[in-house]
């Protein structure tokens, strides 16, 4: 069986958090296992959430979903109404990309400015020196397309 990692984390409306993944040679790779997410007050409160997880750095969170940006890793929605006992939940993520580097995941609330919790499972992966470079590779240019 595979070492599994785990994070979770409170993010306010339009937070960013960074979960510190990289190494200094870059042999260590990550998949996403499990992606979940939950309003901090699911009971009480009107809410709707996009959490979105990302390979390069974030400085704004939003309300957009886009499967063909490929830096984004994952994505869930969340909404609900305590008062009409309804909540919706989806979330999808790509398990067959693996990625070296640090990892971003952003909040947005679509009702107010309700903060959302976030848990993420991560299965650890030996990787080779050829699967390193092109993972390694694949960031640089990310973040090098997002710059211009």
């Amino acid at each position: 069986m595979s070492e599994i990692k785990s994070f979770r984390g409170l993010l306010a409306d339009g937070g960013v958090d960074t979960i510190h993944l990289k190494t200094n040679t870059g042999s260590t790779g990550y998949r996403i296992v499990k992606f979940e997410i939950m309003p901090e007050k699911p009971m009480t409160e009107e809410s709707e959430h996009v959490v979105k997880m990302y390979t390069i750095p974030q400085t704004v969170a939003d309300g957009t979903i886009d499967f063909s940006d490929n830096t984004l890793l994952a994505a869930g929605f969340t909404e609900g109404n305590p008062a009409t006992a309804y909540r919706t939940y989806r979330t999808e993520f790509f398990d067959n990309t693996t990625f070296n580097q640090d990892v971003y995941v952003t909040a947005k609330s679509g009702v107010g400015t309700k903060p959302v919790n976030y848990y993420i499972e991560l299965e650890v992966v030996k990787l080779a020196l050829n699967e390193n470079t092109v993972a390694t590779l694949k960031d640089i240019r990310n973040i090098s397309r997002n710059a211009e």
